[in-house]
């Protein structure tokens, strides 16, 4: 599938066959293509939570309100960031750079981020977000579904899984075999009133 099509026919789909399971190789090809995704400065902050464990996904499934896909999809994924992955040697960030840009980069990351902390979540954020459509649109090229979610109990997830102190999650992503279509698109707004040309 082209990515244009990709782009077209993902929908966040809520219904999924229980019994289908991705293969290791398969999941393997989704997280190495989420890995490709942009962040700033390289940081690389996403950390990807793959639920596998069918008692986990219980638990999950109660705090995100009892929705059936957090058990039923073939997996799901709960994307979370380190907040502080700028100050983790950020020298290996650009390893493979030629030494003229790892001289540049690497020190500019901490004079960026230091003391900044909303600046820290907003860049966990956009970087997540960014992750999540590409594992969405991934998925979708290989032929599964998927639902971004934002309806669970944070701090439940949190305990769950195990969250470090200083990571912060953004969001679940089930991904699966659909067995019943999304409902139709609710309504796009017009360009006009989304695209801006040069100043509100």
């Amino acid at each position: 599938m082209d990515t244009l099509t990709a782009i077209e026919t993902r929908r966040s789909v809520k219904h999924y066959d229980p019994e289908h399971r991705m293969t290791d190789e398969e999941i393997s090809r989704l997280l190495s293509l989420a890995m490709l995704s942009p962040t700033s400065f390289n940081i690389q902050s996403w950390r990807f939570v793959v639920a596998r464990d069918p008692e986990l996904r219980k638990s999950l499934r109660e705090a995100a309100w009892d929705q059936a896909q957090v058990t039923d999809a073939s997996i799901v994924l709960v994307l979370c960031a380190d907040l502080k992955s700028w100050e983790g040697n950020p020298a290996r960030y650009w390893r493979n750079a030629p030494q003229e840009a790892r001289e540049r980069l690497a020190p500019m990351i901490g004079d960026f981020y230091r003391g900044r902390e909303q600046l820290q979540r907003d860049e966990a954020m956009r970087s997540c977000g960014i992750a999540a459509q590409t594992l969405m649109l991934a998925a979708k090229a290989m032929g599964y579904d998927s639902s971004p979610m934002i309806g669970f109990d944070p701090e439940a997830v949190a305990r769950l899984i195990h969250l470090p102190t200083d990571h912060v999650i953004t969001m679940m992503l089930a991904i699966g075999k659909e067995t019943k279509p999304a409902w139709p698109r609710g309504g796009q707004l017009g360009m006009e009133e989304v695209v801006v040309w040069d100043r509100f």
